[in-house]
């Protein structure tokens, strides 16, 4: 296959549906799934990468209601050979069976290494990597725990979604970024994560969410990290096309998207 037809790898993060209300969510839902129409054709594989879902809980009987465009498109997906992957972030740790089952898409709670056309990736959300951030950590284990998750499946779904989207709405995802500045070399904890990971195995590219920013960061001379940025804000994404990882930004006027232009504030290369 040439190098102008090779089917490219799509990488998409923090999605954050049901943010900040049914409406604005909707208009969001339906752009990503136009967005899914444009890159169907030429897509070899589908990486949406935490946080699609501001909140989700799978009840034995029950599940939150809405996002039935995006869970359509993305069976269609499925349907059609299309290999989607969905990783659980911080917002929607709570996916069990239902995506999987229902959807056909391949679930992911921990970072995962692929190779495409020779290159290596190595792919996650990116809550509770590196150092710092205790605090989220320690939650992040209360939250995968077991018996917790039991607890709150024993709670009424009116009661218990309405009590976790109230939570969510004080989070930083409901109203934008409010850490929308590259925090420096030394504070950004994925950059450290990634220069740990380095010292015992290669990587070409590093692929993350969370962060709510795009970030483009040469690790070193051979290896690179990528933050996805979000569809509240930037609504960008990274295509590889066998030869080259690029960031991509989506727009009203061109679904697809064109390059994404980062700013001084939001790029840092090392």
């Amino acid at each position: 296959m040439s190098q102008h037809h090779k089917k490219k790898v799509y990488f998409a993060s923090d999605f954050h549906l049901g943010a900040p209300n049914k409406e604005l969510s909707l208009i969001r839902e339906k752009r990503i799934v136009k967005w899914l129409d444009t890159i169907e054709e030429d897509a070899l594989e589908i990486f949406l990468v935490g946080d699609i879902f501001d909140f989700w809980f799978e009840y034995k009987e029950a599940i939150p209601k809405g996002f039935v465009r995006l869970q359509g498109k993305i069976a269609q997906l499925t349907d059609k050979g299309i290999p989607v992957h969905i990783f659980t972030g911080n917002h929607d740790m709570w996916i069990f069976d239902y995506l999987p089952e229902e959807l056909g898409v391949q679930l992911h709670r921990e970072p995962i290494e692929r190779t495409f056309y020779g290159k290596k990736f190595y792919i996650g959300h990116g809550d509770g990597l590196g150092p710092g951030d205790k605090g989220y950590k320690m939650i992040k284990k209360v939250f995968s725990n077991s018996f917790f998750q039991w607890c709150f499946a024993r709670l009424h779904p009116n009661f218990g979604i309405g009590v976790a989207n109230y939570s969510s709405r004080k989070s930083r995802a409901k109203t934008g970024n409010d850490d929308d500045k590259y925090l420096g070399e030394d504070r950004e904890w994925l950059v450290h994560h990634c220069k740990d990971i380095l010292k015992e195995e290669h990587f070409d590219y590093f692929i993350f969410g969370h962060r709510h920013l795009p970030l483009n960061i040469s690790l070193n001379e051979k290896s690179k990290y990528l933050n996805l940025g979000d569809w509240i804000k930037y609504y960008t994404y990274g295509v590889f096309d066998g030869s080259e990882l690029i960031l991509m930004q989506n727009t009203v006027e061109n679904i697809k998207g064109k390059p994404y232009t980062f700013s001084h504030q939001n790029k840092k290369v090392s």
